[in-house]
């Protein structure tokens, strides 16, 4: 009878012993890292659009001087448009605000106390406003001296420039179409703003 033989084999580890591969495990802990992105809107100087300028001397400081506010013959306005620019950003819907302190171009000297009958004491302007999708107009009658203002949603961040146009009609004023206007220094505060709606 043929004896047949297998050998087992068969290592005994004592208990808690656990083979290399099998000791390492892996171990993980998550890190946030959070940061904050304020609401901020930002709106630079005013720069003139190149070969926008008609009877407009220029930009001093964040003044817009008129060259020749009167026609020299009739002493009525004369026409002037300029077009400026504003590099701009805001990150999150807002609006945007024209304003206009005194509804057209009204004497600032002082000087003029009283009306003559013919003549013209504001001249009218209008202001043509536009931002990324949204635009608007802002018209100064000078009928009455007072605060005016448009208001524009913009339902988006924005970035970009905000381009407003301004003109002044030959002979519009407050005396009717091509009414002298009396003698004096003539103006009118014009803001933009970008704020929260």
């Amino acid at each position: 009878m043929a004896r047949c033989s297998i050998m087992l084999g068969i290592a005994l580890l004592p208990l808690g012993t656990i083979p290399a591969a099998a000791q390492e495990t892996a171990s993980a802990r998550g890190l946030p890292v959070t940061g904050s992105a304020p609401q901020v809107c930002t709106l630079a100087g005013g720069e003139l659009q190149a070969g926008q300028l008609v009877n407009f001397n220029g930009i001093s400081g964040d003044t817009l001087q008129v060259t020749q506010l009167l026609d020299q013959q009739t002493l009525a306005a004369r026409p002037a448009s300029a077009t400026v620019s504003f590099s701009a950003v805001c990150n999150y819907p807002h609006q945007i605000r024209i304003q206009s302190e005194n509804n057209g171009l009204w004497p600032t000297d002082g000087r003029q106390t009283t009306d003559a009958p013919g003549f013209a004491t504001a001249l009218p302007y209008d202001a043509n406003l536009t931002w990324g999708n949204s635009a608007g107009q802002l018209q100064m009658d000078a009928r009455i001296r007072s605060n005016r203002e448009e208001r524009i949603d913009v339902d988006q961040a924005t970035a970009g420039t905000v381009t407003l146009r301004l003109a002044i009609l030959a002979g519009e004023s407050n005396g009717g179409v091509n009414a002298p206007v009396l003698a004096g220094v003539y103006g009118d505060t014009l803001r933009i703003t970008l704020e929260p709606k």
